[in-house]
Parts: structure tokens; sequence; C-alpha cells
């Protein structure tokens, strides 16, 4: 029988991180190149701009460990309001790319990392963000939907099947067997419960699977925005449940500048040096 002091807890972290649109949630990514690491981004937010910037400013000679692919749908307006312009691909895109990290550049060359959950402990995956990946599951599966040709389908089929496909691909994510990080990032869902609370979740597809997608993060996080000041926040709120399985290693909260490279230090037992030292004279 194995011994709970033989659990391999800290060899691979499987992150999820929320917080509200503009709250530095891509940026921050910037203090884990900075340290090291080797990060992979499924981008649906088409909104790197803040990591390449930070990442140019903090630690230029680590550009090239950030490959990323963006995802979406091409759209066009109709008069019945904008609809994806021909068969939508993102969504089952992403999901060939958790399998083979593969795919043809727009000069035609092919770029191959191979399989994602081979990559290791020195790697990240990304998903950026958890909001836009759900909303692309929907488009893939709607026109699969009977009766969608002839605009005679139950909504609800569409919404349920998009549901599972989005926790599926949770759920390999976060597997044993899928042998790198991972970080899954989403915008806050605040929804009314029964009991009359209000709760904040990660945002997903419709509500149904809101609150059972942080059930396969060991670790989750909040950004906050307080006054101007940025930062990640590793404890729980009156609004949000969150936990790690360093609690009593992490602190409350860190800058949101080093605040991941902190986080992923403790979780891994590192110990990362994210502020340069003082040079005495």
């Amino acid at each position: 029988m194995p011994s709970l002091a033989d659990h391999q807890s800290n060899e691979f972290t499987k992150c999820l991180l929320i917080g509200d649109s503009k709250s530095g949630k891509t940026g921050s990514l910037a203090a884990l190149v900075k340290v090291g690491y080797k990060l992979r981004i499924l981008d649906y937010d088409n909104g790197l701009d803040p990591l390449k910037e930070f990442v140019r400013k903090e630690c230029p000679d680590k550009i090239g460990n950030v490959e990323f692919r963006t995802l979406q749908d091409k759209r066009k307006p109709t008069t019945a309001g904008s609809v994806i312009d021909g068969t939508p691909s993102a969504f089952i895109n992403g999901i060939k790319m958790m399998d083979h990290w593969k795919y043809k550049d727009v000069n035609g060359n092919e770029i191959d990392y191979g399989k994602p959950y081979t990559w290791g402990p020195d790697t990240i995956f990304v998903l950026d963000t958890l909001s836009r990946f759900a909303d692309s599951a929907y488009d893939f599966r709607l026109p699969l939907t009977p009766g969608f040709a002839q605009n005679k389908y139950d909504g609800r089929m569409v919404y349920f099947d998009a549901q599972n496909a989005v926790i599926d691909a949770l759920s390999t994510l976060t597997s044993d067997s899928f042998q790198t990080n991972v970080i899954v990032m989403a915008h806050v869902r605040y929804l009314d419960l029964p009991d009359g609370t209000k709760k904040g979740f990660p945002q997903a597809i419709g509500s149904a699977i809101c609150s059972e997608v942080p059930q396969y993060f060991n670790s989750y996080a909040l950004y906050e925005n307080k006054g101007g000041k940025r930062t990640l926040r590793t404890t729980s709120t009156p609004l949000i449940d969150l936990a790690n399985p360093k609690p009593f290693a992490m602190a409350p909260s860190y800058p949101i500048e080093t605040g991941l490279a902190d986080f992923f230090g403790v979780l891994r037992g590192e110990q990362i040096e994210t502020k340069p030292k003082l040079r005495k004279v």
C-alpha cells in the first residue's frame, strides 16, 4: 500500500485562474517566462499583446520560449446579426492541439512541438480563456444538432453537448496521464444560489457546469484589482472559494508582477528569485 508521504503532489501543477476582464490575467504569465518556463498557449481571446510587451521588457532573451496558436472562428455580419462564416473549427482544432501540438503557420511551414502530455515539468500548457473556449464548443456543436438545417432543433441539446465537450477537455488536461503543467484562465461569472447567496465561478457555457469546473483543479486562484493595485489572491473570499495544495506555505496574495512565479515556486517546492539582487558597493 503506498504511503501518503510518497504522493507526488508537486510534480505537475494544474491551475485554474479566474478574474474579471482586464484584471491582468494574460500579462501575468510573463513572470513564469522570466523564471524559465516554456509556455504553449491556446489563445481563444486574441489578447496576447500585454504578454508580448511584458516579456519584451522583463526577459527579451526568453521571448522564444512562448509558443501560441490563436483559434477563433471567422464571423460575418448579416441582417440577422453576426454569424459564423463557414464551418466552425476553432474548438475541434484546439482539441487536436491538446493531443498533438502540430499545425501549419501562415507561410505553410509545419510547426510541431509533439504531444503536450509528454512535455514535462519545465513547460506549461495554457488555455486562455476557458470562457471563449466554451463559446467555441457551442458554435461547433450547433450545426451538428439534429434539425439545425431546418431550424427545428432543441437548444438545450446544444448546450448539453457543448458542456460535455468542455468537461471532457478539462478532464483530459487535469488527468495524471497529461504530464505537463496546465493553466486554465477564465472570467468570473456570479450566480445566485438556491439558498439566496451569490457565488463567483469560472465562466463557461451556460451556468450548469460553472460550479463543476473548479472540481478538476487542486490549485485555484483569483486576480484582484483594489485601488489600482493588482494581486493574485490565494485565499477564499466571501464570493469565491479558492484552494491550493500547500495552504500553510502559500501567502494570502502576491503582487501580480511576480505572482505566478511565486505561486508555482511554492507548489513545486522551488526557491525562485523573482526580484533582482542588490549589489553591495
